[in-house]
């Protein structure tokens, strides 16, 4: 069967001179363009606040951010001349939106599109409303066919902000019109979470409270704040990576199955799982900062960061232990971290399975039998891996613990990035690894929380895994972290 074509439209980046147009949504976009998975007939209008640019200076700029991104250069300019438009919005006063509607109208009239538009704001979270509230009145959600708004995360600094932020939205645009984008529901290792545990009964019998001991789930980076300084100190670790990845991958882990493949029914599967967390006790929550690094002198603390304040207490890590009140998984700990300037780049799941409750093996000199546990890695070097046990050759007789891995490199080759997957999404009008108003709320109560008690800040050098205080939470029940 052939994919599924998007119908005729307009894309309307706000901010499209932005870091993130340049770096992730144009070079997503030329690349479903190359494969033919944008529809009959599209347009893309940047807009911005710059008065020096026109069609043609947008269209230059366009091209070396295409270039940058390491597209060959012989089609570039074609590409960019066919398709793409500018529009300055001024100090986005109601009449700089008036003319944007202008401009849209001109477009759509020239390429014969019938009125369906997305607008995909790459702005500032600080921008997102007076954005909207713009949108909205110059009734550009009210078009002559289908309306999408893309919001990129953080959505919201806390739940007021965020109850606040869906009130206007939702002043302008319905809920069914509401993408709002985690990049890493679009990886297709997480997609694959769902085929996984639901399509292959030998996982799905496994995954309850009997037979799993513990799951973990680590994001982490090996850089440090690089020139976001100014964003992380009113950020940090749980606002920046657990409000949002963290608790999507957890409520995907955890989730019931459910009743469709569809965006509400998989959403309404997510939100039982968040809804389900207990409160967030205090002992079960660890911050940290990084310090200079001891390998490499050149790696600078946290606190010696350009644009960081020198009693700064922003947290560049955060582990936490959280308890699901459900049947599945009541009494199993699910430990979530991540941090910065840590020891690799790593994004994974592991799920630790329970020991046999009889040691066969023990009488053969084999003193101690390793966990079972399952790897599910989302990046670097996606793909799966089992630990099991398996005899050592020869005598004495001993055991040693082997993966049976599958790597998706090896299978498919280069996976499409996250951002192609969600935009020809937010082309089909499929929601379905979007996050829905009562998710976001929802985990903001749970994680509020926990940053008004303003744990104490604990250190740990650049370039480890992370504070010791991370590895006693987890000792308290008999667990080490697991990697691969």
């Amino acid at each position: 069967m052939p994919p599924r074509q998007p119908d005729p439209h307009l894309i309307v980046m706000m901010g499209g001179t932005g870091d993130l147009a340049g770096r992730k949504l144009l070079p997503a976009l030329y690349q479903l363009a190359r494969q033919d998975l944008l529809g009959p007939s599209w347009q893309i209008l940047a807009v911005a606040r710059s008065a020096d640019l026109d069609d043609a200076g947008y269209r230059i700029w366009a091209r070396e951010q295409l270039a940058g991104a390491g597209f060959g250069t012989d089609d570039l300019p074609g590409w960019c001349d066919q398709c793409l438009h500018y529009a300055c919005i001024g100090k986005g006063t109601p009449e700089d939106y008036g003319a944007l509607a202008q401009k849209i109208a001109t477009v759509e009239k020239g390429a014969g599109l019938p009125g369906n538009r997305i607008f995909y704001l790459s702005l500032p979270p600080v921008a997102f409303a007076p954005t909207i509230a713009g949108l909205g009145e110059a009734q550009l959600g009210n078009g002559p066919g289908w309306t999408r708004l893309v919001i990129e995360k953080p959505f919201g600094h806390d739940l007021q902000s965020a109850q606040h932020l869906n009130a206007i939205v939702h002043g302008q645009f319905s809920e069914d019109q509401v993408y709002r984008i985690d990049h890493y529901l679009g990886k297709e290792t997480v997609q694959n979470l769902m085929v996984f545990r639901f399509g292959n009964t030998i996982f799905e019998d496994l995954w309850n409270r009997d037979r799993i001991e513990s799951v973990q789930i680590t994001v982490a980076e090996d850089l440090g704040v690089e020139d976001r300084a100014g964003f992380y100190e009113t950020t940090g670790a749980v606002r920046d990576v657990i409000q949002n990845h963290l608790a999507q991958l957890l409520a995907l882990v955890a989730m019931e199955v459910p009743l469709a493949y569809d965006a509400q029914s998989i959403r309404h599967e997510k939100l039982k799982v968040i809804r389900s967390i207990r409160p967030v006790l205090p002992e079960h929550v660890v911050f940290a900062q990084y310090t200079a690094g001891n390998a490499d002198a050149r790696v600078i603390g946290y606190r010696e960061e350009d644009g960081v304040a020198s009693d700064s207490g922003t947290e560049t890590y955060a582990a936490l232990r959280l308890d699901l009140d459900t049947w599945r998984w009541q009494g199993v700990p699910f430990f979530i971290r991540t941090g910065k300037r840590l020891q690799r780049k790593l994004t994974q799941i592991a799920v630790t399975f329970r020991r046999p409750p009889v040691f066969l093996f023990e009488s053969m000199g084999t003193s101690r039998l390793q966990r079972n546990c399952l790897f599910i890695t989302l990046q670097p070097d996606e793909g799966f891996s089992l630990l099991l046990d398996v005899k050592s050759p020869g005598e004495p007789f001993t055991l040693q613990q082997i993966p049976l891995g599958f790597r998706y490199a090896d299978q498919f080759g280069d996976l499409p990035d996250a951002y192609q997957t969600l935009l020809l999404d937010v082309l089909l009008g499929d929601q379905a690894l979007f996050v829905h108003a009562d998710e976001v709320e929802a985990s903001w109560r749970l994680f509020d929380p926990v940053l008004s008690a303003t744990p104490q800040i604990q250190t740990y050098p650049a370039g480890s895994w992370g504070p010791s205080a991370a590895d006693q939470l987890l000792a308290r029940d008999g667990q080490i972290w697991q990697m691969p």
